[in-house]
């Protein structure tokens, strides 16, 4: 099924040979496309609230909680969309 969803914003705050910081601002139900991560990453959201997470191995609906971060290996394909109805945002951490 084709879904017509915003888009999610990304703005990078840093990048050097070691990380790329960046900030994910999600509208309500907004995603950020299928896309597959190239380094290890942390995310740590801003807020609390949930995020659908699509891969190939199903849909999973994640509670996060500001602050608490969590870590993501290399090369999972995935797409995540704000479940909330407001907006939502984290800083994703990826490791070069």
């Amino acid at each position: 099924m084709v879904r017509n969803r915003p888009r999610a914003v990304a703005k990078t705050q840093i990048e050097n040979e070691r990380v790329i910081i960046t900030e994910w601002r999600f509208v309500a139900g907004a995603e950020t496309g299928w896309h597959k991560h190239g380094y290890e990453y942390v995310v740590v959201p801003g807020m609390n609230g949930n995020l659908l997470i699509e891969s190939d191995e199903g849909e999973n609906i994640s509670e996060l909680i500001a602050g608490q971060s969590y870590y993501r290996p290399i090369g999972v394909e995935h797409n995540v969309v704000n479940a909330n109805d407001f907006e939502f945002y984290f800083v994703e951490i990826e490791l070069r």
